[in-house]
C-alpha cells in the first residue's frame, strides 16, 4: 500500500511538473521571449532610436492610419458627397507626398538644419501635420480643393517623419546586418499594433465626434513626432555653404546612378513598381458597397472600424509568421507564394459581392472579417521581404535618400493602381448607389494580380543574411579617414551607447 501511495504521489508530481513546464513554455513564448527580443534591440541600438520607431511607425503611421482611413472615407462620402471613383482618385492624390520621398530623404542626408540632419525634420513634419489636421477639424463647410490640400499636407508631414526614421533604420541595418530583419519586424509590429488600436477605435470615434473630430485627434498624434525631434540623440554637424551643399546634391545623384547600374538593384525596383501598379485598388468602391442600405450589408460606422481592425490583426500575424518562420528563406520564394495566395484571397470579395456567402449560410460580417484578416496577412508577408531587401540595396552615406527612392517607386505603383481602380470603377459605372458591375471590377482586379507572379525572377534569390552591394559601397570613404565635414549620415547610435 505504501508503495502504491508513493507511486501515485510521484505520478501526480510528474503531472504537475509537466503542466508547470507547459505553462512556463506558453509564458515564455507569449511574454518573456518578446520582452527579451525588445530588450536586446534596446541594448544593441540606442533607446531614442527605439522610441522614434514606436512613435513614428506605431503612433503617427499605425494609429494615425487607422483613424484617418475610416474618417477620410466617411468625410468624402458624407461631408463632400463624392462618387466612389472620385474618392479613389483623391486617395491617390493624398499619397503624392510619399512619391517624392527621395526629396525628403535627400534633404535629411545632405542639408542639416541648425547643425542637425534628423531632429529638425521630425519637428517640421510634426508641426505641418498638426496644423493641417486642425484646419480640417475647425473649419466648417471646407471647399473640396482646400480639404484635399490639407489632407495632402498632413500626408506630407507623415511622409517626412517616415523617411527620416527610415534613414535611421537603414543605417542600423548596415551597421547591424544580422538585426536587419528584426528592425523591420519591430517597425512592422509597431505599425500593426498601432493600426489595430486605430481601426478598433475609428468607427466609434467617427460615430461620437464625426470624421472632422477625428482629424482633431490626429493633430495630437502629430505633436508626438515633434517630441521625437526634441529627444532624439544625434551628434551635431557643421552647416555648410550653398556651394558645398550643391556639390553634395550632385554627389548624391552620382551615387544613386552608380547604384542603379547594378542589376541586383534595378531589377527588384522594377518588380516593386510593376507588381504594385497592376494590383488595382478598389477599396472605395467596396467601402461604398459595405455601407449601402440597398445592395450591400449596410454596416454601421462601428462595424466598419471593427472590420478594418481585423485587417490590422492579420498584418500583425503576418509579421509574426515572417519573423519566426520565414525571415531566413530566400526573398524570391516568400514573395512568390505570397503573390499566389493573394490571387486566391482576392476572389473572396467576389463571393461576398455575389452574395454566395449568404447562400452558404455565412453571415456578411463574419465573411468580411475573414477576408480582411487573410488579405492583410498575405500582403504583409509579401511586403516584409521586399522591405528587408530594400534596406540592403542602400549605399552608405545616402541611406535616407536611397531607401526613400526605393519606397517612392513602390508608391508610384500604388498611385497608378489607385487611379487605375478609380478609372475602372467609373468605366463600369459603379456609383454611390449603383453596384451592378462591382463583381466585374473584382474579377478584372483578381486577374491582374496574376501578372506579378511571372516577374518574381527579378528579385534576387538571396536571404536576409546576405550582402548584395559591393563592400566599398557599404562603407563611408574619405581621403583621410572619416571627415566630419563630408555630408554623410550622422550615426544615430554607437556600439557603446
Amino acid at each position: 500500500m505504501a508503495n502504491r501511495s508513493e507511486e501515485a504521489e510521484y505520478e501526480n508530481d510528474s503531472r504537475r511538473n509537466h503542466q508547470d513546464k507547459k505553462k512556463e513554455g506558453v509564458l515564455d513564448l507569449v511574454l518573456k521571449r518578446p520582452l527579451r527580443w525588445l530588450r536586446m534591440l534596446i541594448e544593441e541600438l540606442h533607446w531614442s532610436f527605439f522610441v522614434g520607431v514606436i512613435v513614428v511607425y506605431g503612433v503617427s503611421q499605425g494609429l494615425g492610419k487607422g483613424l484617418s482611413k475610416v474618417s477620410t472615407q466617411y468625410y468624402f462620402k458624407d461631408e463632400q458627397k463624392i462618387q466612389p471613383s472620385q474618392a479613389q482618385i483623391y486617395v491617390g492624390l493624398i499619397q503624392i507626398p510619399w512619391i517624392i520621398k527621395p526629396l525628403w530623404g535627400l534633404l535629411t542626408d545632405v542639408v542639416p538644419v541648425w547643425g542637425y540632419r534628423r531632429r529638425p525634420y521630425f519637428v517640421f513634419s510634426g508641426v505641418l501635420a498638426m496644423i493641417s489636421m486642425m484646419v480640417l477639424w475647425l473649419h466648417t463647410n471646407l471647399h473640396l480643393a482646400l480639404a484635399l490640400s490639407c489632407l495632402v499636407a498632413g500626408s506630407a508631414g507623415v511622409a517626412i517623419a517616415d523617411v527620416t526614421i527610415d534613414a535611421c533604420v537603414t543605417q542600423c541595418s548596415i551597421s547591424h546586418p544580422t538585426l536587419a530583419a528584426d528592425m523591420q519586424s519591430l517597425c512592422g509590429l509597431s505599425s500593426s499594433i498601432g493600426s489595430l488600436v486605430g481601426f478598433s477605435l475609428s468607427g466609434l470615434l467617427v460615430h461620437l465626434v464625426g470624421s472632422k473630430g477625428v482629424y482633431g485627434l490626429l493633430g495630437v498624434t502629430a505633436g508626438l513626432v515633434v517630441v521625437v525631434g526634441m529627444v532624439l540623440k544625434e551628434s551635431p554637424s557643421r552647416s555648410l555653404g550653398r556651394k558645398h551643399v550643391n556639390e553634395k546634391f550632385l554627389d548624391a545623384g552620382s551615387a544613386i546612378w552608380k547604384t542603379f547600374q547594378y542589376g541586383e538593384v534595378w531589377r527588384p525596383c522594377l518588380f516593386m513598381l510593376l507588381s504594385a501598379a497592376v494590383s488595382l485598388h478598389i477599396h472605395e468602391g467596396m467601402f461604398y458597397w459595405y455601407t449601402d442600405s440597398k445592395d450591400g450589408p449596410s454596416f454601421s460606422k462601428e462595424a466598419v472600424g471593427s472590420i478594418m481592425s481585423f485587417g490590422a490583426i492579420g498584418s500583425l500575424v503576418g509579421i509574426l509568421l515572417y519573423q519566426n518562420f520565414l525571415k531566413n528563406f530566400p526573398f524570391r520564394n516568400v514573395v512568390f507564394w505570397a503573390l499566389s495566395l493573394s490571387v486566391l484571397s482576392g476572389l473572396l470579395d467576389l463571393i461576398l459581392v455575389l452574395r454566395i456567402n449568404l447562400k452558404l449560410g455565412v453571415p456578411d460580417y463574419f465573411f468580411i472579417v475573414v477576408d480582411e484578416f487573410v488579405s492583410h496577412m498575405i500582403s504583409r508577408i509579401k511586403w516584409l521581404p521586399l522591405l528587408v531587401l530594400s534596406s540592403k540595396l542602400c549605399p552608405a552615406g545616402m541611406e535616407g535618400t536611397f531607401f526613400a527612392l526605393l519606397m517612392s517607386i513602390e508608391h508610384v505603383g500604388h498611385l497608378v493602381s489607385s487611379w487605375g481602380g478609380g478609372v475602372l470603377l467609373h468605366a463600369l459605372k459603379v456609383t454611390r448607389t449603383q453596384f451592378d458591375n462591382l463583381w466585374l471590377v473584382i474579377v478584372i482586379r483578381s486577374l491582374l494580380r496574376v501578372i506579378p507572379i511571372g516577374l518574381v525572377f527579378l528579385i534576387p534569390n538571396v536571404d536576409s543574411n546576405s550582402t548584395i552591394l559591393p563592400a566599398e559601397m557599404l562603407t563611408n570613404r574619405t581621403s583621410e579617414g572619416v571627415d566630419t565635414e563630408k555630408i554623410e549620415m550622422t550615426a544615430l547610435i554607437s556600439d557603446d551607447a
